[in-house]
């Protein structure tokens, strides 16, 4: 009883100071966007984050695309060979091989993206972004020059690690200066270029990679970032909620010290600072563990994206054999642009309009994903295409109605403080235990045991169940909103200049 208590009165806590938010928005203030910094506005925000986020998703296209996947080599059997095409065909890659290609980003998002989480603490956000695309686009060269499977293996693995800063920091940012009666929106359109970049690079892989060859694909993705990579060096850096840079005594992180004493003790408590980051780290994590709420969440997502991923990787492919679509790439690619941007954005704008609360987030959760499963599922039951194609596009459109609600949860089931980790901590698992196995999962169940699309697409469906059961359970858990709650600390907790201040006044 006492927690239900506890829970009401956090909850009008930051009810209230959500409105005194919501007046200050009102009147064009914000407190995460730096007045000074001119050229940037929340829209001008999201536009940029939108664009770049819409980039890093056309490469998750452009690698699973025709064009630029290819087919391997068949042989008949009387010794008779057409030669493959794409990358299966050049590096002479199996089902298994092919997989891993879609899956190495991986490694290089698990291992970077706690990093970039925690660097958030200590350097700008805003200019870790940066750094992070700057290492894509490098990537993504190499994945264009690369001579053979290993080589183009590492190169995936390096796009994981460029993209691992903006995906756990670029979310954050918008929430953070989106309208507060519009967050969940902003998160929508942000999240709508997910399914939309991958469509566009099914699209953009298949027509490149068929008149100039696979490598030309990934160049022109390269070349299309530069420009971001630029931008995000040379504009005002902006600062997260939450989230002070440390600076040295004296405010200045690069001042040259002549005492040797002070000098000393810097470089002690650098020294310490060093060895705290790893302890520091691990106990973020069990915080973000001891929130039921954010992992039930993941959990759900995990399994809702175990489906999207091989739908996006195989999708083309397996409508190919099913269905003889001589233009898999353009209708699968028709079908996810139409279902992401619908359903991504209807799904932010009916949390607004529901009120964008965490019990409601995991209605709306539960209730598209089953619906959508219902939907995908029927889809592939039959053999019409044109039947196939109406009800699918109807249930992709419920399936991404989840995107702004599940990411909603992620950021205000936690403190500011903790949100790019949060962020972090739930695309690495979302990959890691979703997409990640799921590619090459598939790739054995097909090749090796069932050897039928639709069966194997129909297994794949009714996963999408199992996430709309674990997203209801968390309505029924007891929350708390902590969007503001290291707001609310800090103005309740006199600083040590304020205690000074009002001790030294007559």
């Amino acid at each position: 009883m006492a927690n239900v208590d506890e829970g009401s009165e956090n909850k009008a806590k930051n009810e209230e100071h959500n409105t005194s938010i919501d007046v200050a928005n009102d009147n064009g203030s914000n407190d995460s966007l730096d007045s000074s910094a001119s050229w940037f506005t929340p829209k001008r925000l999201l536009v940029l984050f939108c664009v770049i986020n819409l980039i890093t998703y056309l490469d998750r296209g452009v690698i699973a695309s025709t064009g630029v996947n290819g087919v391997p080599e068949t042989c008949k059997p009387n010794g008779e060979c057409s030669p493959g095409t794409g990358l299966q065909g050049e590096f002479y890659l199996n089902n298994f091989e092919d997989g891993i290609l879609s899956s190495a980003f991986m490694v290089g998002l698990l291992v970077a993206s706690p990093i970039f989480a925690s660097m958030a603490k200590s350097y700008n956000p805003f200019r870790l972004i940066a750094v992070g695309l700057s290492v894509w686009t490098f990537a993504a060269i190499g994945c264009g020059i690369s001579i053979g499977f290993w080589t183009i293996t590492v190169c995936r693995m390096l796009v994981g690690v460029g993209e691992a800063s903006f995906i756990s920091l670029a979310a954050p940012f918008i929430d953070e200066n989106a309208p507060a009666t519009q967050r969940s929106a902003w998160l929508g359109i942000f999240y709508m270029c997910i399914p939309t970049g991958v469509a566009l690079g099914y699209v953009y892989g298949g027509l490149v990679g068929d008149g100039y060859g696979w490598r030309y694909a990934f160049f022109g993705e390269a070349v299309i970032m530069i420009p971001f990579v630029i931008l995000g060096f040379v504009m005002k850096p902006l600062q997260l909620k939450g989230i002070s840079i440390k600076k040295d005594v004296k405010g200045s992180p690069k001042e040259k010290f002549t005492d040797h004493k002070s000098e000393k003790a810097i470089w002690s408590a650098d020294a310490y600072t060093s060895s705290s980051h790893l302890t520091s780290f691990c106990e973020d994590v069990k915080c973000l563990l001891n929130e039921k709420i954010y992992v039930v969440n993941v959990l759900g997502y995990i399994s809702y994206n175990f489906v999207i991923g091989a739908y996006s990787y195989w999708g083309p492919k397996a409508g190919y054999s099913i269905y003889q679509m001589s233009n898999a790439d353009l209708l699968f690619g028709g079908i996810t642009i139409v279902g992401g941007i619908v359903g991504t954005l209807a799904g932010g704008f009916i949390l607004d309009q529901m009120s964008s609360t965490i019990p409601n987030a995991f209605k709306l959760l539960s209730t598209a994903t089953f619906f959508g499963a219902v939907f995908c599922f029927s889809a592939f039951c039959f053999k019409n295409m044109y039947v196939f194609i109406v009800l699918f596009l109807i249930g992709e459109i419920l399936v991404f109605a989840t995107q702004g609600p599940v990411n909603f949860v992620s950021m205000h089931a936690v403190k500011p403080s903790l949100r790019p980790l949060a962020m972090a901590m739930s695309t690495v698992s979302i990959h890691v235990f979703g997409d990640v196995p799921s590619s090459p999962l598939v790739g054995v169940m097909q090749h090796d045991k069932l050897e039928n699309w639709r069966t194997t697409t129909l297994i794949l469906s009714s996963i999408l169940f199992v996430a709309a059961g674990i997203w209801f359970i968390g309505i029924f858990l007891p929350y708390v909103d902590r969007y503001n709650e290291d707001n609310e600390q800090s103005n309740t907790t006199p600083s040590n200049e304020d205690k000074t201040s009002k001790t030294a006044e007559p």
